[in-house]
Order: C-alpha cells, then sequence, then structure tokens
C-alpha cells in the first residue's frame, strides 16, 4: 500500500458476510499507481477535450474511496486531476477552430466533426465529477475548514459556475444542456443539482435548480422528462422501463451501457434528497439485479432484458449497491471491469451499508 495516512478515521464493521472497505481498498491500490502515471494523469494534462471523457473514472474513484476510508491522498489525486484540467484551459477565441470564439475558457477536440470544434458532451461527462469531488469538500466541515482545500474549493467553483454551466447555457441551453438523449441531459441535471448546493449567488442557485427541475420533471424543448421516461418494465412490474429517446417507450429502451450514466444521477440525486425517492431506488435495483442481469455472467443489452451486453456497470448501475446488501454481495463476484473506479464504488457501497446498518 502506498504511502498513505498512518491512522485513517475508522470505518464501521461491514454488514455480515460482506467484503470489507479495507479488502476493497487493497484491490483499488493494486490498479491505483499504474491507471494513475498511464492514463489519468496524462489525461488531465491534455487539451483534448476527449481525454476528459475518460478521465471521468479516475475522478469518480478517487472521490469514491475518499468517501470510502477517509484518507485524503485519494482526495488530493482527484483535485490534481481536476488543476490540471483548469490549467491547460484556454480563451475559446484563442482556440483555432472553435465554432464559438468568445471569451469563456474551454478546450477544443480532434475527434468532433469537424475537427477542433468544443464538445459540451465531453465537457460535461468529466464535469459531473468535478462538482462532486468539490461537494465533498464543501459537507466535509474539516476539508472547508483547512486552507489548503478552501481555496482550491472556491477557485475551481468559480470556474465551473462561469466556464462550464454558464457557459454552455449562454451558448443555448436547447442545444448544450437539454440534450435529446436521457443520458446526456443527467450529466447536465447532475452538474447543476451540485452546483444548487454550492453556489453563494441566489440567482445562480435559482437557475441551477430550473435546469435540475425541468430536466427531472419537464423538459422545455422535449415532451418529457427523465421522471416522465420511467414506466413499469413490461415483464417485470417492479423494475424500471424507460427509451432513451425523449416521448417514445418503445422497446428494447436505454441501452444498458448509457443506462450507467443516468444512474450515476440519480443514485446521487437521491442521497442527496432531491427528486428521486426510496420507491424508485428499489425499482432501479430490481431493474439491475433481475432485467439486466438476471443470472452470473447473463448480462442484458438494454433496459427491457433483451440482448446480449457486456456487464460493465462501473459508472452508474453498480452504485446501487449501496442501497441492498444482496446485490452488493454479487457484486463481489462480478468480474467484468475491475479497475479503480469499480473497487473504490465497491468499497464506498460497503462504507454507506455499514453506516445505515449501524444507526
Amino acid at each position: 500500500m502506498p504511502d498513505l495516512e498512518a491512522n485513517p478515521p475508522a470505518v464501521p464493521p461491514a454488514p455480515a458476510d460482506l467484503r470489507p472497505v479495507a479488502v476493497w481498498e487493497r484491490m483499488f491500490v493494486d490498479e491505483w499507481g499504474r491507471e494513475h502515471t498511464q492514463t489519468f494523469l496524462p489525461w488531465s494534462h491534455s487539451r483534448d477535450s476527449w481525454d476528459f471523457y475518460n478521465l471521468a473514472y479516475g475522478l469518480d474513484a478517487n472521490t469514491a474511496m475518499y468517501r470510502a476510508t477517509g484518507r485524503r491522498a485519494y482526495l488530493d489525486r482527484a483535485l490534481l486531476y481536476v488543476n490540471n484540467l483548469v490549467a491547460s484551459a484556454r480563451v475559446s477565441a484563442s482556440l483555432p477552430n472553435s465554432q464559438f470564439k468568445d471569451g469563456y475558457l474551454g478546450w477544443s477536440s480532434s475527434l468532433s466533426q469537424p475537427a477542433g470544434h468544443e464538445v459540451p458532451l465531453y465537457e460535461s461527462y468529466c464535469w459531473r465529477y468535478v462538482t462532486r469531488l468539490l461537494r465533498v469538500i464543501r459537507e466535509t466541515p474539516e476539508l472547508y475548514a483547512a486552507d489548503v482545500y478552501r481555496r482550491q474549493y472556491d477557485r475551481l467553483l468559480a470556474f465551473t459556475e462561469k466556464n462550464i454551466f454558464e457557459k454552455w447555457f449562454m451558448r443555448g441551453a436547447n442545444d448544450f444542456l437539454y440534450r435529446n438523449r436521457t443520458h446526456m441531459a443527467a450529466h447536465w441535471a447532475f452538474i447543476s443539482m451540485d452546483l444548487s448546493r454550492m453556489t453563494t449567488d441566489p440567482g445562480h442557485k435559482a437557475r441551477y435548480l430550473e435546469v435540475f427541475d425541468n430536466i427531472n420533471q419537464g423538459m422545455p424543448n422535449f415532451p418529457s422528462s427523465l421522471r416522465a421516461q420511467l414506466e413499469p418494465n413490461p415483464d417485470h412490474p417492479t423494475a424500471w422501463f424507460w427509451s432513451e429517446k425523449w416521448g417514445t417507450n418503445v422497446q428494447p429502451g436505454q441501452d444498458v451501457a448509457h443506462a450507467n450514466n443516468v444512474l450515476a444521477f440519480v443514485v446521487e440525486a437521491h442521497d442527496a434528497g432531491m427528486e428521486w425517492t426510496d420507491a424508485d431506488i428499489r425499482r432501479f435495483v430490481v431493474t439491475l439485479n433481475t432485467v439486466i442481469w438476471p443470472a452470473p455472467k447473463v448480462y442484458a443489452e438494454y433496459v427491457d432484458g433483451t440482448g446480449a451486453g457486456d456487464g460493465w456497470f462501473n459508472d452508474g448501475l453498480m452504485k446501487l449497491g449501496r442501497y441492498d446488501v444482496n446485490l452488493q454481495r454479487r457484486l463481489e463476484q462480478h468480474r467484468v471491469g475491475q479497475n479503480s473506479q469499480y473497487f473504490a464504488n465497491g468499497a464506498l457501497n460497503v462504507r454507506l451499508l455499514s453506516e445505515r446498518a449501524a444507526q
């Protein structure tokens, strides 16, 4: 194990027969150094925003492992990545092939069509985990009171409010925030939710909550919302079914790969006490446990249970394990996607299950 704090905060004992946080952490650490040097650190220095898409997993991993263990080395590594991202941002007007050429800071991508454009998806996919990291600092009194973290928090929050949310909202909310697929809009619901809980500006807060409510309850440019998309699964009425296309319920519905993005948001919104209820979560648990993953090594491609999927749950679906001991026990035996994000969220699931059992 690397040189981490000698005496991290105590972790409650895991529920009986569950793999404890310490075991998940050892598995995480086996990947931590290699992934840092080979992928996440180089991506954090990239000025091509496509690399930020995949860096998102490293941010989520380190934030989740900090939340599971209280070891600040993980928090510091996530902050390193974000500080590198912000340092690489350039004024839009200076980006040779930007389609905007305005005064906001940002990045372009060689993979856009045409090449060199600024891409809202790549930024939002990553930045939902930047705002989640910042919320950890804001909601942890000893971090928020420490100058070293408070200075970073204030600077990164100011950058995010102006050069992520305001930038894309002002460039065109209907085009760039209220996206044409459930999973892409969910990223902005996630970011808006987090910002609404941190901003000190009442006007900004009202706008963040407006975007959050619109995506959850009534999109301004499509005849639906995340809430309106959901209906009982045709074959498993205690599970959810939804399509990724607004205003339709045609099967097979959302692909499981992108369902992860929806669940990454829903889980955090539920835990923040915003919009998504315990009853909703129970239906999502059944969706994963029964429809998407009906048997060991058997995975659906779509949320109606059809198709042959690959079983990659790291970025959202596996986070449902924090609510259900039996699902978490299944995830211990899951062999798809065993990387730092998987191990960190396994650890966080156990930590949250342990805290709930201790109450």
